[in-house]
């Protein structure tokens, strides 16, 4: 078993199992290291906003005729007291924040960041597990530095302290950034949500257990 990290992240957690580091060149270079690594299976765990990836995860297995497996993670269902905004992609979410100057918690990787700079009349509230670099080009920007979990209580004093009336983010599934939007509802802070992106249509498991158990199955059918 190999885990392979794209490298976004300058210091991943770390894992029982070898890791590689990086891209494999596209759909081609994918194929070559599945035949040559004699891959029988491959695991789409990516977040469930990288859909390059589990994209070119799809094409390649079917080219390579290995067996694909997605584990995505369900995402987060609005309930009661929630305030939320769904908008299909960054500009519009930059859009939904208004013209009026708003203290906005922006709970987003670097890449997203980089487009409010088209809104710089707010106070922004940056978190992110690497630093930003370079920084937003905002007059008013702060940065935090974490990973997640977040607890809710934890996730609610941040949002008191640097009085956040926007939160920006996606839907990620999951508990371990659950914690704002918990924190949200309880404040009665609107949250600018992303819509998740379209995803190819492979056999798919939503939590790491029911991973397992679909290649339990599978390796049991190959007599593995």
């Amino acid at each position: 078993m190999t885990l392979s990290l794209a490298g976004r992240t300058a210091v991943p957690v770390r894992q029982p199992v070898p890791v590689r580091v990086g891209g494999f060149g596209g759909v081609a270079g994918l194929v070559e290291h599945l035949r040559s690594e004699g891959v029988g299976l491959l695991v789409d765990a990516t977040h469930p906003y990288a859909a390059t990836i589990s994209a070119h995860a799809a094409e390649a297995a079917a080219i390579a005729g290995v067996a694909l497996l997605a584990l995505r993670r369900p995402a987060w269902r609005r309930v009661e007291r929630d305030d939320w905004m769904e908008v299909p992609d960054g500009t519009a979410a930059v859009a939904a924040l208004g013209k009026a100057s708003r203290r906005v918690f922006l709970a987003l990787g670097r890449q997203e960041v980089a487009g409010f700079v088209a809104a710089p009349q707010h106070d922004y509230l940056i978190r992110s597990v690497d630093p930003i670099e370079p920084k937003l080009g905002v007059p008013r920007a702060a940065y935090l530095l974490g990973r997640g979990p977040f607890d809710v209580a934890e996730e609610r004093a941040m949002l008191e302290t640097h009085r956040i009336e926007r939160i920006v983010c996606k839907n990620s599934g999951g508990a371990a950034t659950y914690g704002k939007i918990a924190a949200a509802r309880e404040l009665g802070i609107r949250v600018v949500m992303l819509a998740r992106p379209v995803l190819p249509e492979v056999p798919s498991v939503g939590s790491v257990a029911e991973a397992c158990a679909w290649i339990g199955h599978w390796a049991a059918r190959r007599g593995v």
